[in-house]
């Protein structure tokens, strides 16, 4: 059921995606009934789970209801404000569930699994932010398009190392104080801290 979910939702934001045209009015309530009704069936399909494979479905469910949400608001009114708004989306539904996973785990493996998951919400989200700035209209001249893209990358590299850098020193934690110091110092090396 959940992979049916996904492959149908990344089909429709691949359509989405692919398509400039603005949808008709009758076409916008067509989808919305439609994506209420993909999200009270996997919300049911969910009910049949119990501990946290239910919460993890429960998640997604959600997230793709708010995927399909934002990414008919970008279909209805495409700008780069709504196409960002639907990246967006995208980045903070598979945090969302990428974090539930981790209630699997303890210790440590969940501190890690959570900060894994925080550093791909991040990566995702300054990504977003990048392509926002690549499609932006602009009156700028190319140069001055190609310095901002270059600022908004340098910007979303820095913030991903950093966030990938949490994660990397987490990992180090379980590990005996001498060690831990080296691990840590290699993180700071390969991340630029």
């Amino acid at each position: 059921m959940n992979s049916y979910l996904k492959i149908t939702s990344a089909l429709a934001i691949s359509l989405y995606a692919a398509s400039g045209f603005a949808l008709t009015s009758d076409e916008v309530k067509a989808e919305k009934k439609s994506i209420e009704a993909t999200y009270k069936s996997a919300m049911a399909q969910c009910k049949t789970l119990s501990g946290n494979a239910k919460d993890i479905c429960e998640k997604e469910a959600k997230g793709n209801e708010s995927v399909a949400k934002a990414d008919l608001d970008a279909k209805e009114k495409p700008n780069d404000s709504t196409h960002y708004k639907a990246r967006l989306a995208r980045a903070d539904a598979a945090y969302e569930v990428a974090k539930e996973r981790c209630d699997d785990q303890s210790g440590n493996a969940k501190d890690v699994c959570k900060k894994d998951a925080q550093a791909a919400h991040v990566k995702a989200k300054e990504d977003a932010k990048v392509k926002r700035t690549q499609e932006a209209p602009s009156n700028m001249t190319p140069q001055d398009k190609a310095a901002d893209v270059s600022e908004a990358r340098k910007d979303a590299a820095q913030a991903t190392r950093d966030a990938e850098y949490k994660a990397a020193k987490e990992r180090c934690d379980t590990l005996p104080a001498a060690s831990k110091d080296a691990c840590v110092n290699d993180a700071k090396t390969r991340f630029a801290q």
